[in-house]
């Protein structure tokens, strides 16, 4: 990173936030048509939820009280002020010295666009293979050496692997979930198997988790256990019209996955805009009053790079997730299967472990408790935090990273539930931190 990150570089050339048009669509639209609404609010018109109706009363009244022109002059020029605000912290953002240095992890193992990189420390430690989701970078788990989920387990003595999914080549953008969970997820769990001579855990992401769950219903017993982090199930438990809505646009983007072979980055973005439109807004506008100098200012910009920094999805993957997945609800419906075989949660013999963060916007708590509830034997973890946060935050070391490390501790000192009798597999119980 250069010494004074405020200064402009000419080799910076950022792309976010990402699709740019139509986060700039969306705040003019958000403040200019403000002063179109004016008359409606005057005459009482629109139908406000039941917890802004007295405000909105109050605010009538007040308006009353005003002279029309001077309200109108006093919402224009807020308007163009919270534009103006919301331009400068996107070209604040822009032109940001902050430049990730990560270093060189070695890869253990290669395949195609899909690389299984070693964060292995000295020791005999646990393996953990950890699984991130494939429409975003896995370097979410490895964001600076100040906010590394791979380093700091690699410091507590376990030996963790991350699958780096990258962007779909031209073999990857032919794939369907079977090819990245039975073919790619399995053969680097071979891997780990092979390098350390011993069971990991698999760990998985978000959709990762998803994955890491495919995996070890396909491949129980070369497992010593499962770690879910923010990982989706039901679809439909928690804001099922989010879902839905997502589901039914599915059919809209088929001309751009036959021409394409792939749903780009900028679509993928779109579609989750679409369920808080006004957070680039509301993140832009907290970024402009900022120091660009400033340690915070520095972890937006990490951060920032990260979520723009996003890769397609093959067009068999986006259809199942789109249509499979949010639309029709397979996995909260006992529907979805890896390989031919169906990926039944409640019949999984490992110890496992959901960590389920209050504040998850992009995977509601309830369709990850979901998948938690249907698990033989599992703990549980609530942590206050978001979906990024859990990975990325200021507190995610102690409210997340520590307590996965000690299940994973505990993990390593148990026998596997599959070497257990059958007869006795099915008492495991529940467990809740």
């Amino acid at each position: 990173m250069a010494s004074d990150p405020t200064a402009p570089r000419e080799e910076t050339h950022r792309q976010g936030p990402r699709p740019l048009p139509l986060h700039l669509a969306a705040a003019m639209l958000a403040w200019t048509t403000s002063l179109a609404a004016l008359p409606l609010l005057r005459s009482g018109l629109p139908v406000w939820k039941g917890e802004l109706r007295e405000k909105a009363s109050d605010l009538a009244v007040e308006l009353a009280r005003a002279k029309p022109e001077e309200i109108a002059a006093a919402v224009a020029a807020e308007a163009a002020r919270r534009l103006a605000a919301f331009l400068d912290g996107l070209a604040s953002y822009r032109r940001h010295a902050y430049r990730r240095h990560p270093g060189q992890i070695p890869a253990l193992w290669r395949e195609g666009t899909t690389r299984l990189l070693d964060y292995r420390a000295a020791g005999e430690g646990l393996p953990v293979l950890v699984v991130p989701s494939l429409i975003n970078r896995a370097y979410i788990l490895d964001l600076d050496e100040g906010r590394s989920f791979m380093r700091f387990l690699a410091g507590e003595g376990f030996r963790p692997f991350l699958v780096d999914w990258d962007a779909p080549g031209e073999a990857e953008r032919g794939f369907s979930l079977d090819d990245y969970i039975a073919g790619r997820l399995s053969r680097a769990l071979d891997q780990v198997r092979e390098a350390t001579g011993q069971k990991p855990v698999v760990l998985g992401y978000c959709m990762g988790g998803l994955l890491a769950l495919g995996v070890a219903c396909l491949r129980t017993r070369d497992l010593a256990g499962l770690a879910l982090l923010a990982t989706p199930w039901d679809f439909h438990a928690d804001r099922p019209e989010q879902a839905l809505l997502l589901g039914a646009l599915a059919p809209y983007l088929e001309p751009l996955l036959e021409v394409l072979a792939e749903l780009p980055v900028d679509a993928i973005q779109a579609l989750f805009a679409s369920l808080d439109p006004g957070l680039a807004l509301r993140k832009f506008l907290d970024f402009a009053r900022l120091d660009p100098a400033s340690e915070r200012a520095r972890q937006f910009v990490a951060l920032e790079d990260w979520l723009n920094d996003g890769v397609p999805m093959a067009a068999a993957v986006a259809r199942e997730c789109l249509s499979g997945w949010y639309g029709e609800n397979r996995t909260g419906r006992g529907q979805w299967r890896i390989a031919g075989h169906l990926v039944d949660p409640t019949r999984l013999a490992l110890p496992s472990l959901a960590v389920i963060p209050h504040q998850d916007r992009i995977v509601p708590p309830g369709s990850a408790l979901a998948l938690a509830q249907a698990l033989p034997e599992v703990q549980i973890l609530r942590p206050p935090t978001g979906h990024i946060g859990m990975m990325a935050g200021g507190r995610a070391e102690g409210e997340v990273w520590r307590p996965v490390a000690s299940w994973l501790s505990c993990t390593a000192a148990r026998p596997p539930l599959h070497s257990v009798p059958q007869a006795q597999s099915g008492k495991a119980k529940r467990r809740k931190p």
